[in-house]
């Protein structure tokens, strides 16, 4: 294939991850716009329970061929799921939207850190040298040069980064939904997380309907933005785009959500930003797109040495599992 072809194919392969990071970055200022400490779960099981009938249609004929193996395995992974949204969504209550933007995206260095550490590898220098420019980008653009000591929020939006860079690795290697079909697995997911959340709404803050008729028509429209399009298309683009990439490379176009919300801070919460922060947004766009050229191709997993499997891991076309939004 010609290389202009395939840096063509590249493109079109970032560029809906892109859009998610885009969506992602104005997630923080939708979830304090519709949650406060007190109605997070409830909020999460609204978020979640206008999601699951839409993608259930959507996925009901494979979700019906679905093994007992992939049922588990998806339901495993849902309850990872569960844990990443109640630290992050929590973090975002408690903390600034820049801050939260910040530590979340420290997922993007963890990520390939940890892939390597699994293939007992070294990440490329320039790979390092990416990473580390990007952090300070975000850390320029969010803290305009500085960050305040961490508050409860802030470590709770950093365990969020942990499980959810783990939460990653550990998709691309789980044997039972790695060929399952992306809806049928993320319906599993969202549905176990869910149910998670209605049980912990039982005990926790109120009852869901409860806020749902509390709620006036911006707060519905910002709930709608978290459920249509943090959610679902989030969600459905990653499980296609990871398939065909590696998550070296999405979590470092992910790790552009600080940019992006900046950007939406500016044009609807009417922040101001700094020199600092305007030459941080610079540093994380040329950092991104440095990190996308140099992240380190994705190795097979055990058992696949020898296979087709291991063939495509080469170029970087590895069946691969999402992130959370």
């Amino acid at each position: 294939m010609p290389a202009s072809m395939s840096s063509s194919s590249s493109v079109l392969r970032d560029l809906p991850v892109l859009l998610v990071a885009v969506v992602w970055g104005s997630s923080f200022l939708a979830v304090q716009k519709v949650a406060e400490p007190g109605t997070v779960v409830a909020m999460l099981v609204l978020r979640f329970g206008l999601v699951l009938p839409l993608l259930g249609l959507a996925a009901w004929q494979a979700l019906r061929r679905l093994t007992r193996a992939e049922w588990l395995g998806g339901a495993a992974l849902g309850l990872v799921l569960s844990g990443i949204f109640l630290l992050e969504t929590y973090g975002a209550v408690h903390t600034s939207a820049t801050n939260a933007g910040l530590i979340i995206s420290l997922a993007m260095v963890l990520t390939p850190l940890g892939e390597s550490a699994l293939g007992r590898t070294a990440p490329p220098r320039a790979f390092l040298a990416a990473a580390g420019l990007a952090v300070l980008g975000v850390a320029l653009l969010t803290g305009d040069g500085g960050l305040r000591p961490p508050t409860l929020g802030d470590l709770l939006v950093l365990g969020a980064a942990l499980v959810r860079s783990a939460y990653v690795l550990a998709m691309a290697r789980t044997r039972a939904v790695r060929d399952t079909d992306m809806l049928a697995v993320t319906w599993i997911q969202l549905a176990v997380a869910t149910t998670v959340f209605a049980v912990v709404a039982l005990a926790v803050g109120p009852a869901p309907w409860t806020v749902a008729l509390a709620y006036g028509a911006g707060q519905w429209a910002w709930l709608l933005h978290l459920s249509l399009f943090c959610t679902l298309f989030a969600f459905f683009v990653q499980m296609w785009a990871v398939r065909a990439t590696s998550p070296s490379r999405v979590s470092l176009l992910l790790g552009t959500e600080p940019l992006w919300a900046a950007l939406f801070g500016i044009t609807v919460a009417g922040n101001r930003m700094g020199p600092l922060a305007l030459l941080g947004g610079a540093l994380v766009l040329v950092a991104t797109e440095w990190g996308r050229r140099t992240a380190p191709a994705p190795l097979p997993t055990r058992g696949e040495e020898g296979t087709d499997a291991a063939a495509n891991a080469s170029t970087g076309e590895q069946t691969r599992e999402p992130t959370p939004a």
